[in-house]
């Protein structure tokens, strides 16, 4: 029998041998993968939280009034927010930043006094005077922590002290009230010119852009990355492990300084005893937002967002008349669970078991 070739139809391209079948995009499948990814989790509890009580307070949860005092509300919080994510991310912790926070509104406070006037200059040396000193606390923590290796949960518990103990002691246990207006009504009540937009918020969301910048695109973040991934492997690869912790520990605290002056001009009042849970909620905030308390795991859009819940249930369980002692309830389960989310994904990384992830989302192989 003779060998034939067989000839397509005209038209017809016949398929090439080993070139692999182009399948469509499966909508399904990547919403599927989608949805397991740990931020988009995160932000899902907090979108559903919003339907919640929207459905329950359609008529004053929904509205941007209300939003707009949830925003402001967290703005101070999002300044510390920024240090502790970093800080976290080495796998380090920092109890002092609200201790730091009132110590550097009451030196910043006392400074302005002395030298006298409601002016933008007065204001100005208040800011500088609150940045430099909580950068002066950071510098401490970290040349403890990095230099004399001194754990962090020992160094920062004792600033957190030592910070508090002396606000005390320059203020005697009386709080300052002397804050130029032009703080209070510009940084702390006015809103972002031709907007309804609180000042205060734009503030920090320009400083969250900004370190979520520095974060996730610049070498500095990449370091961060790896000290808490493994530091010893970063000392290895020749990254200056112990100069960097002391960065690091000086960033928070700048951070924390910063939020000192903003809470000056937003309360009008250094608030020594208003800030005792601070370090618990920012702390709480951040690994609710998706950092690794382990280290080497977190992003800026999660802290934010890990700020958000626990407002968002204070502002609504007041509004629908629960007592507000539940959001501590609701914040610590929200913790818990986050926990024990982050230690099954490390448990199943360890395994060599694929993770969820938004790089693998999009760039599937054949």
């Amino acid at each position: 029998m003779s060998n034939q070739t067989m000839t397509p139809p005209a038209g017809v391209t016949p398929p090439k041998k080993n070139e692999p079948e182009h399948r469509g995009f499966d909508l399904v499948g990547a919403m599927s993968k989608l949805a397991r990814v740990q931020m988009i989790q995160i932000v899902l509890v907090l979108v559903a939280i919003c339907l919640v009580f929207s459905i329950m307070a359609p008529e004053s949860f929904p509205e941007w009034g209300n939003f707009r005092q949830i925003i402001q509300n967290v703005s101070i919080l999002a300044v510390l927010g920024i240090g502790m994510t970093f800080v976290i991310v080495t796998s380090g912790i920092d109890l002092s930043v609200g201790s730091v926070l009132v110590f550097s509104g009451v030196v910043a406070a006392k400074t302005m006094r002395a030298i006298g006037g409601d002016g933008w200059g007065v204001a100005t040396i208040g800011i500088l005077v609150a940045v430099v000193c909580g950068l002066a606390w950071g510098l401490l923590n970290g040349i403890l922590i990095g230099k004399a290796k001194v754990p962090p949960l020992i160094v920062t518990l004792g600033t957190l002290g030592g910070a508090l103990g002396l606000s005390q002691v320059i203020t005697g246990g009386v709080d300052i009230r002397d804050v130029p207006p032009v703080l209070v009504d510009t940084i702390g009540y006015g809103n972002l010119p031709a907007t309804t937009l609180p000042l205060i918020s734009v503030i920090a969301i320009v400083a969250v852009v900004i370190f979520g910048i520095v974060m996730h695109r610049t070498k500095f973040g990449l370091y961060t990355f790896a000290v808490g991934s493994k530091e010893e492997s970063a000392r290895r690869v020749g990254i200056k492990v112990d100069l960097h912790l002391i960065r690091i520990y000086a960033l928070s605290g700048a951070m924390a300084g910063l939020a000192g002056i903003l809470s000056l001009s937003q309360y009008g009042t250094t608030a020594i005893a208003g800030q005792s849970q601070t370090n618990l909620n920012v702390i709480a905030a951040v690994v609710i937002g998706g950092t690794s308390l382990f280290g080497g795991v977190g992003t800026m859009f999660g802290t934010v967002v890990g700020l958000f819940i626990p407002a968002v249930l204070l502002n609504g369980f007041v509004i629908v008349g629960v007592e507000p002692f539940w959001q501590q309830v609701a914040v610590g389960a929200v913790l818990i669970a986050a926990v024990y989310f982050d230690q099954r994904r490390r448990a199943a990384a360890s395994r060599g078991q694929s993770t969820s992830s938004l790089k693998k989302l999009w760039s599937k192989s054949p």
